[in-house]
């Protein structure tokens, strides 16, 4: 019979699944996408995801090519409640700028594209405390079946700080200090590993460079180790607009450690964007289960539950058995 584990990691993508405490069996990494889960880490885990990339974006009207490397980077932790989740998130990069065609200055910078501290909580979880809503780890079938209920998301909300340099060549040339950054995401949990995730985001609220974008992602694991996933993210602002689409997916390498990777691309020439990022995610655990106030941890409680069902089990084989008999 599959372990719970298996039935766990078919039900939680990288973006989170059936998480009742926050906490998963698993790594809950929001890799390889943009968006954001609307759950957690869970308390007392130290979370880093980082990915490298290169980036070639040409500018048709402009006659300008950007060739790109930079890193995206992340470190979460789920302090105090299971719904709270600090975090520090950026985007460094460094790109070569070259023209044809016309008399230019060629050039080479780099900076932080984004640099943000924020605090995310989720304030509506509908799989808490819904006992018909757990993995059934003794039913393939019922696992995969759809429920209505599935159809109400969970709600987190997020607010954030930006910091830009000054003349950082990534953002508007007024674009100086702090910020604020705000988000609502949902997220839906559907049966056979189906999880569906939107994020709604002001970014940079106030400048010259306020932003409005909103992502849609949606991810499925297809293996005890595989997770696939597609993305769409429509960014709006007097800077910069565009609508990016991703594919990827990830590798859960173990129950702490994961693996993924992304093609990013979009269908206009102003600029035309091409991207490939491969990335990680590991996790620090030092959460522990809160239930009966032993202090026992996670893979403790789950151990003391399969062998209590394991131990149901034999006794129920056992009076079949004796009424046979009898």
């Amino acid at each position: 019979m599959k372990s719970i584990q298996t039935y766990l990691f078919l039900l939680v993508s990288f973006t989170t699944l059936y998480s009742h405490a926050q906490y998963t069996e698993v790594i809950n990494s929001n890799r390889p996408g943009d968006s954001r889960s609307a759950f957690s880490v869970g308390t007392n885990v130290v979370q880093f995801e980082v990915g490298p990339y290169i980036l070639n974006e040409k500018h048709n009207l402009l006659n300008r090519e950007d060739k790109s490397y930079g890193a995206d980077f992340a470190l979460r932790y789920g302090l105090l409640f299971p719904q709270l989740e600090l975090n520090v998130e950026g985007t460094f990069q460094s790109t070569d700028r070259s023209y044809t065609g016309i008399v230019a200055n060629d050039a080479t910078f780099s900076n932080f594209k984004t640099l943000t501290v924020g605090a995310k909580y989720l304030v509506y979880d509908p799989y808490k405390n819904a006992e018909e809503d757990k993995p059934n780890i003794r039913s393939w079938k019922a696992n995969r079946t759809f429920k209505w209920k599935q159809l109400i998301p969970a709600v987190a909300v997020y607010a954030g700080a930006n910091f830009d340099t000054k003349d950082n060549p990534f953002t508007a040339a007024s674009i100086e200090g702090f910020s604020p950054k705000a988000m609502i995401g949902t997220q839906n949990n559907f049966a056979s590993g189906w999880v569906f995730v939107t994020n709604f985001i002001m970014d940079r609220i106030g400048t010259d460079q306020s932003d409005f974008s909103f992502i849609l992602t949606l991810t499925k694991a297809v293996t005890d180790q595989w997770v696939v996933f597609g993305e769409s993210e429509n960014i709006s602002s007097d800077f910069y607009a565009d609508n990016l689409i991703r594919f990827g997916g990830a590798y859960l390498w173990s129950k702490n450690f994961q693996l993924d990777t992304a093609l990013t691309f979009n269908t206009k020439d102003t600029p035309s964007v091409f991207g490939v990022t491969i990335g990680a995610s590991y996790r620090l655990d030092f959460h522990k289960d809160k239930q009966g106030n032993d202090g026992t941890s996670a893979d403790e409680e789950l151990k003391r539950r399969e062998n209590k069902s394991r131990g149901k089990d034999e006794n129920k084989r056992e009076k079949q058995d004796t009424d046979f008999n009898g």
